[in-house]
């Protein structure tokens, strides 16, 4: 019975390593690979330039003025009806974006029937990053890259 080899069960330390940097370099991947809490911030502005297309639009189709509120809480859509203007939808910003039109951060956007606005550059802020958002007087809306 002494010469008989005993059957070796288990994993080599040099297995078990391999196992743990592949595991890490995965753990890694996934983390770096996480969008950010509430999207980013040219995502944000590309939602913002699409909502100030779709009044422009809207005032158009209408025939009739539209505005974009911006404030700290987030922006507003509003139409012109009898004199008076009414809000007609509410958006709020992603958390810690803060908007700055002309040096404020509150300000109007409005369209005519035409399509035609007053010119605003629309920058959104979010710690480090910044997205800008250019409504032109022709009623063009381009997210500056």
């Amino acid at each position: 019975m002494r010469g008989r080899k005993r059957k070796q069960e288990g994993f080599t330390l040099i297995e078990l390593m391999v196992v743990l940097v592949i595991l890490g370099l995965a753990a890694a991947a996934v983390v770096l690979a996480m969008p950010e809490p509430g999207g980013s911030i040219s995502g944000e502005a590309e939602r913002l330039a699409a909502r100030v297309k779709a009044v422009r639009d809207t005032a158009i189709l209408e025939s009739r003025a539209m505005a974009l509120q911006i404030g700290r809480g987030g922006y507003e859509v509003a139409r012109r009806e009898g004199g008076v203007w009414r809000t007609e939808a509410h958006y709020d910003w992603v958390e810690r974006t803060v908007p700055d039109v002309g040096g404020t951060d509150q300000a109007s956007i409005r369209f005519d029937s035409t399509g035609f606005s007053e010119p605003a550059r629309i920058t959104l802020r979010r710690g480090e990053d910044r997205a800008v958002i250019d409504v032109a007087g022709d009623g063009g809306v381009h997210v500056v890259r």
